[in-house]
């Protein structure tokens, strides 16, 4: 499965359908930049936004019951989209330049 990429600059948690995904924390070791990471899911598609230059950022796509997906290095700020073609529980991880993490699940439906 090949994730299409989308790049733009939208507030994701404003867009009619959308619902957000709570970033979490996993590994911080400086000030915590979670809240400047905002992801959303509507149906398949998958969309991410960083609100602040928080420098480059290692985004992994997991299925919960299966091996990584995608992994895409990003510049912000940015905006991205994904379609994700098969239904099932996810985890995206996204990894600072300094090594915080910071993940996000979700669900993909019909």
């Amino acid at each position: 499965m090949f994730p299409v990429t989308w790049c733009g600059a939208n507030l994701i948690h404003s867009i009619d359908g959308y619902s957000a995904i709570q970033i979490k924390e996993a590994h911080v070791t400086s000030i915590p930049k979670g809240n400047t990471i905002q992801a959303s899911i509507d149906g398949h598609y998958l969309m991410m936004t960083f609100t602040q230059d928080i420098g480059a950022v290692t985004m992994e796509l997991d299925k919960v019951s299966g091996p990584v997906i995608f992994s895409f290095q990003a510049v912000t700020p940015d905006s991205f989209g994904f379609y994700l073609n098969q239904t099932g529980d996810y985890i995206i991880t996204f990894t600072l330049s300094n090594g915080d993490e910071y993940y996000g699940e979700f669900t993909v439906t019909n």
